[in-house]
Protein backbone atom coordinates (compact mmCIF):
# COMPACT_ATOMS: atom_id res chain seq x y z
CA UNK A 1 0.00 0.00 0.00
CA UNK A 2 1.51 4.07 -0.97
CA UNK A 3 1.22 6.36 -3.11
CA UNK A 4 2.90 6.50 -6.35
CA UNK A 5 4.82 9.24 -7.27
CA UNK A 6 6.32 11.09 -10.12
CA UNK A 7 10.16 11.90 -10.18
CA UNK A 8 11.11 14.80 -12.44
CA UNK A 9 13.02 13.64 -14.99
CA UNK A 10 14.30 15.72 -17.85
CA UNK A 11 15.12 12.70 -19.97
CA UNK A 12 11.11 11.19 -19.99
CA UNK A 13 9.19 12.46 -22.43
CA UNK A 14 6.14 13.54 -19.98
CA UNK A 15 9.46 15.06 -17.45
CA UNK A 16 8.64 12.82 -15.07
CA UNK A 17 9.21 9.24 -13.86
CA UNK A 18 6.96 7.38 -11.75
CA UNK A 19 8.00 5.70 -8.44
CA UNK A 20 7.22 5.25 -4.76
CA UNK A 21 7.85 2.60 -2.37
CA UNK A 22 4.42 0.91 -3.69
CA UNK A 23 5.55 0.70 -7.27
CA UNK A 24 8.63 -0.97 -6.39
CA UNK A 25 7.58 -3.16 -3.45
CA UNK A 26 4.72 -4.30 -6.11
CA UNK A 27 7.37 -4.68 -9.56
CA UNK A 28 9.39 -6.49 -6.94
CA UNK A 29 7.12 -9.37 -5.72
CA UNK A 30 5.47 -10.05 -8.86
CA UNK A 31 8.71 -10.58 -10.49
CA UNK A 32 9.81 -12.78 -7.56
CA UNK A 33 6.81 -15.23 -8.62
CA UNK A 34 4.51 -14.16 -5.36
CA UNK A 35 0.95 -13.70 -6.21
CA UNK A 36 0.92 -9.73 -5.42
CA UNK A 37 -2.02 -7.13 -5.11
CA UNK A 38 -1.59 -3.43 -4.31
CA UNK A 39 -3.58 -0.03 -3.29
CA UNK A 40 -1.90 2.21 -4.92
CA UNK A 41 -3.10 6.14 -4.78
CA UNK A 42 -2.44 8.00 -8.00
CA UNK A 43 -2.79 11.58 -9.47
CA UNK A 44 -4.59 12.22 -12.65
CA UNK A 45 -1.33 12.42 -14.70
CA UNK A 46 -0.21 9.45 -12.93
CA UNK A 47 -2.91 7.03 -13.27
CA UNK A 48 -2.35 6.10 -16.93
CA UNK A 49 1.42 5.79 -16.49
CA UNK A 50 2.74 2.78 -18.78
CA UNK A 51 4.84 2.01 -15.48
CA UNK A 52 1.19 0.71 -14.22
CA UNK A 53 0.64 -1.67 -17.40
CA UNK A 54 4.62 -2.89 -16.34
CA UNK A 55 3.46 -3.97 -13.00
CA UNK A 56 0.14 -5.41 -14.27
CA UNK A 57 2.02 -7.51 -16.98
CA UNK A 58 3.78 -9.08 -14.29
CA UNK A 59 0.71 -10.42 -12.64
CA UNK A 60 0.01 -8.26 -10.05
CA UNK A 61 -3.67 -6.91 -8.88
CA UNK A 62 -3.93 -3.25 -8.32
CA UNK A 63 -6.53 -1.06 -6.82
CA UNK A 64 -5.90 2.78 -8.24
CA UNK A 65 -6.83 5.17 -5.65
CA UNK A 66 -7.49 8.88 -7.41
CA UNK A 67 -5.68 11.55 -5.32
CA UNK A 68 -6.48 15.13 -5.91
CA UNK A 69 -3.08 15.70 -5.65
CA UNK A 70 -0.42 12.90 -5.55
CA UNK A 71 3.39 13.35 -4.37
CA UNK A 72 5.73 14.64 -6.92
CA UNK A 73 9.89 15.00 -6.17
CA UNK A 74 12.94 16.56 -8.10
CA UNK A 75 16.06 14.15 -7.07
CA UNK A 76 19.71 15.30 -7.89
CA UNK A 77 22.65 13.06 -7.25
CA UNK A 78 25.39 14.69 -5.72
CA UNK A 79 28.61 12.87 -4.46
CA UNK A 80 27.25 13.70 -0.58
CA UNK A 81 24.09 11.76 -1.36
CA UNK A 82 20.94 12.83 -2.92
CA UNK A 83 19.29 15.82 -2.42
CA UNK A 84 15.38 15.73 -2.82
CA UNK A 85 13.14 18.89 -3.18
CA UNK A 86 9.78 18.63 -2.81
CA UNK A 87 7.91 19.93 -5.92
CA UNK A 88 4.13 18.69 -4.43
CA UNK A 89 3.47 17.09 -1.01
CA UNK A 90 0.71 15.03 -1.81
CA UNK A 91 -2.00 13.78 0.06
CA UNK A 92 -3.63 10.92 2.81
CA UNK A 93 -4.33 7.67 1.33
CA UNK A 94 -7.90 6.29 1.73
CA UNK A 95 -8.58 3.38 2.39
CA UNK A 96 -10.90 1.54 0.00
CA UNK A 97 -13.02 -1.36 0.43
CA UNK A 98 -10.51 -4.37 -0.40
CA UNK A 99 -11.86 -8.01 -2.58
CA UNK A 100 -12.57 -10.84 0.31
CA UNK A 101 -9.57 -12.69 -1.37
CA UNK A 102 -7.00 -9.96 -0.20
CA UNK A 103 -8.19 -10.10 3.28
CA UNK A 104 -6.04 -13.84 3.45
CA UNK A 105 -2.81 -12.74 2.07
CA UNK A 106 -0.08 -13.78 4.89
CA UNK A 107 2.14 -10.48 4.42
CA UNK A 108 1.60 -7.10 3.55
CA UNK A 109 3.83 -3.83 3.00
CA UNK A 110 3.13 -0.34 3.89
CA UNK A 111 5.61 1.58 1.94
CA UNK A 112 4.60 4.92 2.04
CA UNK A 113 6.78 7.48 -0.06
CA UNK A 114 5.40 11.20 1.57
CA UNK A 115 3.57 9.84 4.58
CA UNK A 116 0.26 9.40 3.10
CA UNK A 117 -0.47 6.03 4.66
CA UNK A 118 -2.00 7.26 8.11
CA UNK A 119 -2.70 5.08 11.22
CA UNK A 120 -5.93 3.71 10.23
CA UNK A 121 -4.36 1.50 8.42
CA UNK A 122 -3.17 -0.50 11.19
CA UNK A 123 -6.53 -1.77 11.87
CA UNK A 124 -7.01 -2.90 8.05
CA UNK A 125 -4.47 -5.45 8.58
CA UNK A 126 -5.79 -8.89 9.70
CA UNK A 127 -4.04 -9.84 12.71
CA UNK A 128 -2.57 -13.12 12.04
CA UNK A 129 -0.89 -11.54 8.62
CA UNK A 130 3.44 -10.85 8.54
CA UNK A 131 3.61 -6.68 8.01
CA UNK A 132 6.78 -4.98 6.64
CA UNK A 133 6.55 -1.74 6.76
CA UNK A 134 9.36 0.77 4.75
CA UNK A 135 10.09 4.04 7.53
CA UNK A 136 11.72 5.93 5.41
CA UNK A 137 8.23 7.52 4.08
CA UNK A 138 6.96 8.52 7.50
CA UNK A 139 10.44 10.30 8.05
CA UNK A 140 10.39 13.31 6.01
CA UNK A 141 8.98 16.65 6.39
CA UNK A 142 7.56 18.12 2.79
CA UNK A 143 6.77 21.65 2.00
CA UNK A 144 6.11 22.51 -1.48
CA UNK A 145 9.66 23.72 -3.12
CA UNK A 146 11.68 23.14 -0.37
CA UNK A 147 14.49 20.31 0.60
CA UNK A 148 13.05 17.52 1.92
CA UNK A 149 14.14 17.97 5.53
CA UNK A 150 14.54 14.37 8.40
CA UNK A 151 11.51 14.08 10.52
CA UNK A 152 12.24 12.45 13.82
CA UNK A 153 10.92 9.15 14.49
CA UNK A 154 7.99 8.45 16.95
CA UNK A 155 5.83 6.16 17.82
CA UNK A 156 2.88 4.97 16.22
CA UNK A 157 -0.05 1.84 15.33
CA UNK A 158 1.95 1.15 12.45
CA UNK A 159 4.88 0.81 13.70
CA UNK A 160 3.68 -1.51 16.73
CA UNK A 161 2.13 -3.32 14.15
CA UNK A 162 5.06 -4.38 11.99
CA UNK A 163 7.26 -7.88 11.92
CA UNK A 164 9.95 -5.96 9.13
CA UNK A 165 10.98 -2.35 9.07
CA UNK A 166 13.19 -1.01 7.07
CA UNK A 167 15.06 2.64 7.35
CA UNK A 168 18.10 3.73 5.30
CA UNK A 169 20.25 5.29 7.91
CA UNK A 170 20.37 8.31 5.48
CA UNK A 171 16.73 9.42 6.32
CA UNK A 172 17.44 9.24 10.47
CA UNK A 173 20.19 11.75 11.86
CA UNK A 174 23.37 9.94 12.63
CA UNK A 175 23.21 10.63 16.65
CA UNK A 176 19.89 8.86 16.73
CA UNK A 177 20.71 6.11 19.33
CA UNK A 178 19.76 2.44 18.27
CA UNK A 179 17.77 1.59 21.11
CA UNK A 180 15.44 4.60 20.25
CA UNK A 181 14.56 3.11 16.98
CA UNK A 182 14.12 -0.42 18.73
CA UNK A 183 12.35 0.95 21.56
CA UNK A 184 9.18 2.29 18.72
CA UNK A 185 8.56 -1.39 17.52
CA UNK A 186 7.00 -4.28 18.86
CA UNK A 187 9.40 -7.18 21.23
CA UNK A 188 10.56 -9.26 18.44
CA UNK A 189 10.45 -7.65 15.47
CA UNK A 190 13.57 -6.97 12.89
CA UNK A 191 14.44 -3.73 12.40
CA UNK A 192 16.53 -3.04 9.40
CA UNK A 193 18.76 0.03 8.69
CA UNK A 194 20.65 -0.22 4.97
CA UNK A 195 24.12 1.79 5.28
CA UNK A 196 24.95 1.73 1.53
CA UNK A 197 28.63 0.53 0.98
CA UNK A 198 28.50 -0.81 4.01
CA UNK A 199 25.66 -2.98 3.63
CA UNK A 200 23.76 -2.79 6.64
CA UNK A 201 21.80 -3.44 10.22
CA UNK A 202 19.68 -6.47 11.23
CA UNK A 203 18.38 -5.83 14.58
CA UNK A 204 15.88 -7.92 16.68
CA UNK A 205 14.39 -5.97 19.31
CA UNK A 206 13.84 -6.90 22.65
CA UNK A 207 11.29 -6.18 25.33
CA UNK A 208 13.82 -2.62 26.55
CA UNK A 209 16.42 -2.51 23.53
CA UNK A 210 17.76 -4.52 20.44
CA UNK A 211 18.62 -8.14 21.81
CA UNK A 212 20.99 -8.92 18.61
CA UNK A 213 22.86 -6.86 16.36
CA UNK A 214 24.19 -8.46 13.50
CA UNK A 215 25.82 -6.79 10.24
CA UNK A 216 25.34 -7.99 6.30
CA UNK A 217 28.00 -6.76 3.66
CA UNK A 218 27.51 -4.90 0.61
CA UNK A 219 26.13 -7.15 -2.36
CA UNK A 220 28.07 -4.53 -5.27
CA UNK A 221 26.67 -3.67 -8.41
CA UNK A 222 28.51 -3.87 -12.01
CA UNK A 223 27.13 -0.22 -12.14
CA UNK A 224 25.47 2.94 -10.73
CA UNK A 225 22.58 4.27 -13.25
CA UNK A 226 19.98 4.94 -11.02
CA UNK A 227 19.60 4.47 -7.20
CA UNK A 228 16.03 4.86 -7.23
CA UNK A 229 13.59 2.50 -5.39
CA UNK A 230 17.18 0.98 -4.04
CA UNK A 231 15.63 -0.16 -0.66
CA UNK A 232 12.19 -0.52 -1.84
CA UNK A 233 13.76 -3.66 -3.73
CA UNK A 234 15.72 -4.61 -1.03
CA UNK A 235 12.95 -5.05 1.55
CA UNK A 236 9.86 -6.36 -0.53
CA UNK A 237 12.54 -8.98 -1.51
CA UNK A 238 13.23 -9.61 1.84
CA UNK A 239 9.63 -9.66 2.80
CA UNK A 240 8.96 -12.22 -0.08
CA UNK A 241 11.43 -14.52 1.48
CA UNK A 242 9.01 -14.50 4.37
CA UNK A 243 6.43 -15.53 2.50
CA UNK A 244 8.08 -17.91 0.23
CA UNK A 245 10.34 -19.82 2.28
CA UNK A 246 12.63 -21.28 -0.37
CA UNK A 247 12.65 -18.13 -2.54
CA UNK A 248 16.39 -17.61 -1.73
CA UNK A 249 17.24 -20.96 -2.84
CA UNK A 250 17.19 -22.38 0.57
CA UNK A 251 14.56 -22.41 3.50
CA UNK A 252 13.70 -19.75 5.66
CA UNK A 253 10.85 -19.16 7.67
CA UNK A 254 9.54 -15.49 9.60
CA UNK A 255 12.27 -15.77 12.38
CA UNK A 256 14.98 -15.77 9.26
CA UNK A 257 14.41 -13.50 6.11
CA UNK A 258 16.83 -14.28 3.72
CA UNK A 259 19.25 -11.02 3.79
CA UNK A 260 21.34 -12.29 0.75
CA UNK A 261 18.60 -12.77 -1.77
CA UNK A 262 17.31 -9.06 -0.62
CA UNK A 263 20.91 -7.59 -1.24
CA UNK A 264 20.95 -9.14 -4.79
CA UNK A 265 17.85 -7.81 -5.69
CA UNK A 266 18.62 -4.43 -4.44
CA UNK A 267 21.98 -4.49 -6.45
CA UNK A 268 20.16 -5.23 -9.76
CA UNK A 269 17.62 -2.29 -9.72
CA UNK A 270 20.27 0.04 -9.76
CA UNK A 271 21.85 -1.18 -13.06
CA UNK A 272 18.98 0.37 -14.88
CA UNK A 273 16.09 3.40 -14.92
CA UNK A 274 13.41 3.27 -12.55
CA UNK A 275 10.93 0.48 -12.73
CA UNK A 276 12.39 -1.37 -15.77
CA UNK A 277 15.33 -2.55 -13.77
CA UNK A 278 13.30 -4.52 -10.81
CA UNK A 279 14.59 -8.32 -11.74
CA UNK A 280 13.34 -11.47 -11.47
CA UNK A 281 13.94 -14.72 -9.27
CA UNK A 282 16.27 -15.94 -11.83
CA UNK A 283 18.41 -12.27 -12.26
CA UNK A 284 18.54 -12.64 -8.47
CA UNK A 285 19.60 -16.30 -8.25
CA UNK A 286 22.22 -16.35 -10.93
CA UNK A 287 24.00 -12.96 -9.03
CA UNK A 288 24.03 -14.59 -6.02
CA UNK A 289 25.95 -17.51 -7.83
CA UNK A 290 28.37 -15.28 -9.78
CA UNK A 291 29.34 -13.67 -6.98
CA UNK A 292 29.93 -16.50 -4.61
CA UNK A 293 27.15 -14.63 -2.10
CA UNK A 294 27.18 -17.12 0.94
CA UNK A 295 27.42 -15.45 4.50
CA UNK A 296 24.74 -12.84 5.35
CA UNK A 297 25.32 -11.87 8.78
CA UNK A 298 27.78 -11.40 11.39
CA UNK A 299 27.26 -10.51 15.02
CA UNK A 300 28.35 -6.84 16.23
CA UNK A 301 27.30 -4.07 18.23
CA UNK A 302 26.66 -0.56 17.99
CA UNK A 303 25.69 2.31 19.82
CA UNK A 304 23.83 5.06 17.00
CA UNK A 305 22.74 4.71 13.75
CA UNK A 306 26.18 6.54 12.63
CA UNK A 307 28.33 4.67 14.48
CA UNK A 308 30.86 2.08 13.40
CA UNK A 309 29.52 -1.50 13.82
CA UNK A 310 31.70 -3.62 16.16
CA UNK A 311 32.14 -7.26 14.91
CA UNK A 312 31.94 -10.33 17.00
Amino acid sequence: MGSACRDIAPDDPRGWRLGGGVTYATLTTARLGLRTAAVVGVDREARNASELDLIRAAGADLILVPLDEGPIYHNVETDAGRVQTCVQPGVPLPIPPLPESWQAAPAWELAPVAGEIEDAWAAAIPSGAYVGVAWQGFLRTLIAGTTVARRPPVASPILRRADLVGVSHRDVDPATPIAALTALLKPGSRLVVTRGEEGGLVLVTGGSGPDAVLRYGLTPSDREVDPTGAGDTFLAALVSTVVHHTLGGRRSGRAHPELRFAAAAGALVVEGHGLTAVPDRGAVLARMVRDRIKRAVSPGTVGRVGADVIEH
